[in-house]
């Protein structure tokens, strides 16, 4: 919800540093690994590609434990509840971060951004020498289909950024309401009283990363899981 000449608006906190930073992340980060691949540069590809997905186990706990509106239970609502958006029919009531329909676009792009990476470990071919790190670990008929899917799931991940895209202009010249400004500035002037970002405490995100650089680790040392 935005401001209204009855409902004056306040620059009210919204996303909280890690979001920010993880999000524009994943902007570079995804049409780097394009380039990559598409460039035969494997080498740096798996190395990006390890980057992504500890970003994504930092994205995915901080949805358990992060700032207010970083966390899933914020912004994930039932059918009921993206049905009743959609046809403008949602409550009235003022609210921070996503809406019911972002809200599912988000969990499904961590989703799918999640399958891929976790494709790109196990796909290769050991005769081409070029194989993710736990390549050793499948059989060749599984790292085949592997290698596949990671390049069928690369383009519903296009998908869905060329939908998110659309939607973020659509906002911005339909409903004259800008949605990236708060993802660089952390705010949004939204209604007066609109409950405000609780920001989670530091040591938290600290844990976050540990967690995500020891799968990084576990992963490039060999680590058999």
């Amino acid at each position: 919800m935005i401001a209204t000449p009855d409902k004056p608006g306040v620059r009210t906190p919204l996303w909280d540093l890690p979001v920010r930073f993880i999000h524009w992340a994943f902007v570079v980060l995804i049409p780097a690994l394009w380039w990559t691949a598409e460039n035969g540069k494997m080498a740096l590809h798996m190395q990006i590609g390890t980057v992504l997905l500890q970003l994504l186990v930092i994205r995915i706990l901080w949805g358990f434990v992060g700032g207010s509106t970083a966390r899933f239970t914020a912004f994930v609502r039932g059918p009921g509840a993206v049905l009743a958006y959609f046809r403008g029919k949602g409550s009235d009531a003022p609210s921070p971060g996503h809406n019911p329909a972002g809200g599912w676009s988000v969990i499904a792009l961590l989703g799918l951004m999640s399958l891929q990476v976790t494709l790109g470990l196990f796909s290769g071919d050991e005769d081409d020498g070029v194989t993710g790190p736990l390549n050793h670990l499948v059989p060749f008929t599984t790292a085949d289909r592997a290698t596949d899917l990671h390049g069928i799931v690369f383009y519903l991940i296009l998908a869905l950024i060329v939908l998110h895209i659309a939607a973020v202009l659509w906002y911005r010249l339909a409903r004259r309401d800008n949605l990236i400004a708060p993802m660089v500035t952390g705010k949004r002037v939204l209604p007066a009283g609109t409950p405000a970002l609780v920001r989670a405490p530091a040591w938290r995100f600290i844990a976050c990363v540990v967690v995500a650089w020891l799968v990084g680790w576990a992963i490039w040392s060999g680590v058999k899981v």
